[in-house]
Formats: C-alpha cells, sequence, structure tokens
C-alpha cells in the first residue's frame, strides 16, 4: 500500500511469516488467553 501526502510518501509491505513464526505466535495468543481466563476466575467479586 502506498500513500501520497503532499510531499511525504509512505510505503507498507505486509510482511511474510514463516510457519514456525506463525505457529509460535499462536500458541503464545493461547497461552495470554489461558491466563487471562486464569486471572479472572481466581479475581473474586464482592
Amino acid at each position: 500500500m502506498t500513500l501520497h501526502l503532499l510531499f511525504v510518501t509512505i510505503t507498507v509491505k505486509r510482511r511474510e511469516q514463516s510457519i514456525e513464526e506463525r505457529l509460535h505466535e499462536e500458541r503464545v495468543v493461547e497461552t495470554y488467553n489461558n491466563l487471562k481466563d486464569r486471572m479472572y476466575n481466581d479475581v473474586r467479586f464482592y
């Protein structure tokens, strides 16, 4: 994607991920969500 604003040109390229990077990111997100769920379960609402 290329944006032209007055005298400035900004180019953004999509980053390609390898399979290993993608799997690692999925594991990180899953772990984060599990920890977040555990935290909410441990908090007592009075």
